[in-house]
């Protein structure tokens, strides 16, 4: 199966060659004798690689829905009803620090704004606020929607919902701002899950997926596919539930974390491309 099927098959959209891209909006009419030259067709959104730099241990009980590095150490967020925690691990795997949030609420993804990490959750509306040196909790936001992914920028957080919209919202009161469509070849791409800011682009796991898709925040458009299935064959997981999710960046270092739910190892990689 093609990644362009594969795509389509998680019900999102055409990953292949680019569509051509029709001018918009009301045209004159033309003289008949008039030739119209054909329009040029948008670049293929290209497919790239990676290489695996490094691999460490994970906890393959962790139902992973967010991961971030901070101030040297690596975050994470987990889901399900009575097991949704954050928490704060080593590269070797140690969970040196974890807080538990409602057991009747699923954990969603993790952000971070200024020194205070921020965890969604599914279907409840509530983000935690957390201290991200200590982990204690500093207070609740209410939002409306489901929770997916969440990162942030130097002017707020972006969240996803698994619609094909990135919302923007005030880091401070989760206020929805604005919303980014974000498209893939012209059509809308659904299933975004977790997210990650890297050198000025969105990288999103697409749910159910072995790839992962940078997006320009401005536009919304895909600039590129990241084929991770490698990475999922080498884990070879048989449930279900243990998809590709989670992308960390470690700014300081140029280092690119990724795993996935219940997977047991957290691999750094390399884009080739």
């Amino acid at each position: 199966m093609t990644i362009g099927h594969s795509l389509i098959a998680a019900g999102l959209a055409l990953a292949g060659p680019a569509v051509a891209v029709l001018a918009q909006g009301a045209t004159a009419p033309q003289p008949a004798t008039r030739t119209l030259a054909a329009p040029a067709p948008a670049p293929a959104v290209p497919i790239l690689s990676v290489s695996i730099v490094a691999r460490y241990p994970h906890d393959a009980t962790a139902f992973t829905e967010g991961l971030l590095w901070h101030d040297g150490a690596l975050y994470e967020s987990t889901g399900k009803e009575g097991q949704s925690d954050v928490r704060r691990v080593t590269l070797d795997g140690r969970i040196v620090a974890r807080r538990r949030i409602d057991p009747a609420q699923f954990g969603e993804g993790l952000g971070l704004w200024k020194n205070e990490l921020i965890s969604l959750t599914w279907h409840d509306g509530i983000a935690h606020r957390w201290d991200a040196r200590t982990l204690k909790p500093t207070g609740t936001n209410r939002y409306a929607g489901e929770g997916w992914g969440l990162t942030s920028d130097k002017d707020g957080l972006i969240q996803s919902d698994g619609s094909a919209s990135l919302i923007l919202r005030d880091p401070r009161t989760l206020v929805e701002r604005r919303r980014i469509g974000v498209t893939i070849d012209g059509r809308p791409l659904t299933q975004l899950n977790e997210l990650e800011y890297v050198d000025g682009a969105i990288l999103a796991n697409v749910w159910q997926t072995g790839y992962l898709v940078r997006i320009a925040p401005g536009t919304g458009r895909v600039t590129a596919i990241i084929d991770l299935r490698p990475l999922v064959a080498e884990i070879g997981a048989r449930d279900r539930d243990a998809v590709l999710n989670g992308i960390a960046w470690d700014a300081a270092k140029k280092r690119l974390f990724v795993t996935g739910k219940l997977w047991p190892t957290l691999f750094e990689i390399r884009i080739n491309g």
